[in-house]
């Protein structure tokens, strides 16, 4: 049986979800899923962004509780060091904590405006003009990146934290058809084809539940 337990939201809608639980496969943890009902309230405040503070994910390892993803992502870190969810060197440690910290606080009329919902499409969808500045702001981040670092992923060729804080934002590009330069979007092709985020897609294509909250038809 496996030491550690995952708690997650909706793999459609849950974007911190997705973050806690590939920080988990990224690390090589041994872990069990549980997914949250839609009637928890904890669920509901993440997918609805009702809160500043979300209960999930929550990781259980060894009685230890770990909440908020950047909380995992330091917990894996030092439990994985090897894993390299946080670069080495130093520069790239401390620019890739900034990003993945701009990300978990940021970009706010990002999600109000493009909410995760990894079953639907939207060619040509018109992007309200205040989440503009928020998806060419991620766009300078991940050319900036991808420049210093030369890819695939953004601090190189192993996926890491940056990548999973950022893999959210990839999917709702991808379903809001959102127009990105030549290299953010090899990048989105990039991450969707992690072994990961395939896996994580295919649960999400599968899962029967839906809020009706969420679920809107723009």
């Amino acid at each position: 049986m496996a030491k550690a337990t995952l708690a997650i939201a909706s793999k459609n809608y849950g974007s911190w979800s997705l973050r806690g639980w590939l920080l988990c496969k990224l690390a090589g943890l041994d872990f069990d899923e549980v997914t949250a009902s839609s009637d928890d309230p904890s669920m509901r405040a993440e997918l609805l962004l009702l809160s500043p503070s979300f209960l999930v994910p929550c990781l259980t390892h060894n009685g230890i509780k770990v909440w908020d993803t950047l909380a995992i992502a330091e917990y894996l870190d030092e439990l994985k060091p090897d894993a390299g969810l946080i670069p080495k060197a130093p520069a790239a440690r401390a620019r890739c904590r900034s990003i993945s910290g701009e990300m978990h606080s940021g970009f706010s009329n990002l999600r109000s405006a493009l909410p995760m919902n990894l079953k639907a499409r939207y060619p040509g969808f018109k992007t309200w003009a205040g989440a503009q500045p928020d998806i060419d702001r991620i766009a300078t981040i991940w050319r900036e990146c991808l420049d210093e670092h030369k890819g695939p992923y953004l601090f190189g060729p192993k996926p890491c934290l940056a990548d999973a804080m950022f893999a959210p934002v990839v999917t709702r590009f991808i379903t809001y058809d959102v127009k990105l330069d030549a290299a953010c979007a090899a990048y989105c092709q990039t991450i969707v084809a992690m072994p990961q985020m395939k896996e994580w897609l295919a649960g999400a294509m599968n899962e029967p539940e839906e809020m009706e909250e969420l679920d809107v038809e723009f």
